[in-house]
């Protein structure tokens, strides 16, 4: 603990606020998006059709990620992401206030995903930025780990709520608000030079082209798992907020130790070798979500979801290979930030369709076809993963 206040204390003052303002957003969205499906399970009593229907609205902002951040290319990436944490933190507070009410619930959750969209493929071109040359995967992978303790902060006030108090997402959601404003001063406080840099609108190069494929594939995997993985143990398990919230907590606690490991791994194996390594392990998460009815012994049904469960949330970290994969092949620096915008908007253009076909699959075939899609997407992965090549300096 010494050596850690030590290493914080000589740390530079700009990556003090960026990380403090990382953190509280992260528990701001880790509030809502963790008590969300039990929150419109228990608001609305809504079935696997209308959820896979919801992601439409919830991930457009995402798709649009291209233009907002293109828009705003005359803005400081700091600024950005502060304007980013305001909407968040206005949003949630404003769901507390009008949120039991189905058409303001869509809208505000609409404005809570504008803001947290936008403001994902700054923090990652900002934290590159904080990183000395060859050091972008351990920079990415502290960013991560302060991302998986705004989870264990997050699911703790769950918890908490939800153990002292009854009808209690109001207030889960006025905390999260608070927390995500202060992020917004934060952020606003930075002086960062290289964030003030003129970017280009909008970039499209037949250079990264692996790279949009692999953003493609990413947002349809990612999709599924965001949307249906809880959604299984909601309504085929009946399980509760406070249950995920343990598990966020479990999952994040573990991922304080594997997002460093991660970043460093990256730099000294590099983005190829993560990358196939991630397929694999995402293809064992599908097999096992989709077979483990299979088991004989009906009690082990459940932790092994949990595990995969688990799995994945860790699994979602491994995005960072694709991030520093991208800050590699950039024929210019100033490419790094729409093209991680574009990404982002090629990611959800996909995240906005694939729950509506994995609510069909569902109810035709039950849950099991919607992983075994996935465990397709896992596939397509790997072979495209195999393809990556970083060019020479």
């Amino acid at each position: 603990m010494k050596a850690l206040l030590i290493k914080w204390r000589d740390m530079n003052p700009q990556l003090k606020l960026f990380l403090a303002g990382v953190l509280l957003l992260g528990v701001a969205a880790g509030i809502f998006d963790i008590s969300f499906n039990n929150y419109l399970s228990d608001t609305f009593q809504i079935g696997a059709k209308t959820r896979g229907w919801l992601e439409f609205p919830r991930e457009t902002p995402g798709f649009l990620t291209a233009i907002f951040i293109g828009l705003l290319f005359f803005i400081p990436e700091t600024r950005i992401a502060a304007l980013a944490a305001l909407l968040t933190g206005l949003s949630l507070i404003s769901v507390a206030i009008w949120g039991q009410q189905w058409i303001p619930m869509i809208i505000l959750m609409t404005l809570f995903s504008t803001g947290l969209h936008l403001f994902l493929p700054v923090r990652n071109s900002v934290s590159m930025l904080l990183a000395k040359e060859g050091r972008h995967g351990r920079r990415m992978g502290q960013v991560g780990a302060v991302q998986f303790a705004s989870g264990i902060i997050g699911s703790a006030i769950i918890w908490l709520v939800f153990r002292k108090t009854t009808g209690s997402y109001p207030l889960l959601f006025v905390l999260g608000g608070i927390l995500a404003l202060i992020a917004a001063a934060l952020f606003f406080a930075m002086r960062l030079p290289a964030a003030h840099l003129q970017r280009p609108k909008w970039v499209w190069n037949r250079r990264y082209w692996i790279y949009y494929v692999l953003a493609i594939l990413f947002g349809g995997r990612k999709q599924i798992f965001l949307t249906f993985g809880p959604w299984v143990l909601i309504r085929e398990f009946h399980q509760s907020a406070a249950v995920f919230a343990q598990l966020w907590v479990i999952g994040a606690i573990a991922g304080l130790f594997f997002q460093p490991l991660l970043g460093n791994l990256i730099d000294r194996w590099g983005e190829r070798k993560i990358l196939v390594l991630d397929s694999l392990c995402v293809l064992a998460v599908c097999l096992g979500y989709a077979y483990s009815h299979w088991i004989p012994n009906q009690r082990l049904v459940l932790p092994v979801l949990f595990a995969c469960y688990l799995g994945d949330q860790l699994l979602f970290g491994v995005n960072i290979a694709r991030i520093t994969y991208m800050s590699k092949i950039a024929i210019n620096p100033t490419h790094i930030a729409p093209s991680l915008s574009l990404g982002s908007s090629l990611d959800h253009a996909v995240s906005m369709t694939v729950p509506i076909l994995g609510g069909f699959l569902w109810a035709r075939f039950g849950y099991q076809s919607v992983f075994l899609a996935a465990a397709g997407l896992a596939l397509l992965m790997l072979f495209f993963s195999a393809l990556i090549r970083i060019p020479a300096r």
